[in-house]
């Protein structure tokens, strides 16, 4: 074992990340999955936990680019396309972000949290359209 790993094995390390975020400890799930990518880089399972806690952190961009990189790897799961709509949508792409949500939905329709996530990006855009307001980016606080 290297200096100032932890104890245990990378599925270990796995386990315990996915503990912490579900316990909304992002920023622990992303130091445990460095130790987990860097053994095995190829884990879809690890990679997506990843992106994941990238998003609850609040950090978008690079949630963004982690489930840009899944849905490159596998264009037919739901999940990636999800989290990337969803960072999308925080990062106020919203047509980028409406095109990989109804992807999403249309994948797998049973899924509330996709329809509302969709619905929800649906009507800032059609809001901005009906204002005449830009479809992408942050609005100017000042106003006319």
């Amino acid at each position: 074992m290297s200096e100032g790993a932890p104890e245990g094995t990378a599925y270990e390390w796995y386990r315990r990340a996915i503990d912490l975020l579900e316990r909304g400890d992002a920023s622990a799930c992303l130091v445990l999955l460095v130790r987990v990518l860097t053994e095995d880089p190829c884990s879809v399972s690890a990679r997506e936990a990843r992106a994941r806690a990238l998003c609850d952190a609040r950090r978008f961009d690079e949630a963004a680019d982690a489930f840009d990189a899944l849905v490159d790897v596998n264009p037919s799961d739901d999940f990636a396309h999800y989290g990337l709509g969803v960072s999308l949508w925080r990062l106020q792409r919203f047509r980028q972000a409406e095109d990989h949500l109804a992807m999403a939905r249309v994948m797998r329709p049973d899924r509330d949290d996709y329809r509302t996530a969709l619905d929800h990006v649906r009507a800032t855009l059609r809001a901005r359209r009906q204002a005449g307001l830009p479809l992408e980016g942050p609005l100017d606080a000042g106003g006319p």
